[in-house]
């Protein structure tokens, strides 16, 4: 019985017409870019999303340490661990903000385009 549908649905298959079609696929819309992707584009994109997730790393880590001197209950050494971790927090933003702004700042005065980076080719 179970063989016998088998056969069936097999023949079926076989003569089921078969359509292709030719797709064009185009990049539309907020994808159109995606047709003009380069290695310099590659790079900056990469440079300004390491940047942006580093900053919200320490912005968490700074509401984190917040959150954990809050529950301390004051406990000096939970105090202590969370005083050091806002510390370590607010000097890794503003390493993030300082290095960024050098950067707005060297392509201002240079005309250099780092976050927009363009790499000489032959």
């Amino acid at each position: 019985m179970i063989q016998n549908i088998l056969e069936v649905v097999k023949s079926a298959f076989i003569a089921a017409p078969i359509y292709a079609q030719n797709i064009d696929i185009q990049p539309q819309g907020q994808f159109n870019t995606l047709g003009t992707l380069t290695f310099e584009r590659l790079v900056s994109g990469a440079i300004s999303l390491i940047m942006l997730v580093v900053a919200l790393v320490f912005f968490f880590m700074l509401v984190w340490g917040g959150l954990k001197w809050v529950m301390s209950q004051g406990d000096s050494k939970n105090v202590e661990a969370a005083r050091n971790q806002i510390t370590n927090a607010l000097i890794g933003l503003a390493i993030v903000f300082a290095s960024w702004a050098i950067v707005r700042l060297i392509e201002t005065i240079f005309g250099v385009s780092i976050l927009n980076l363009k790499v000489p080719t032959l």
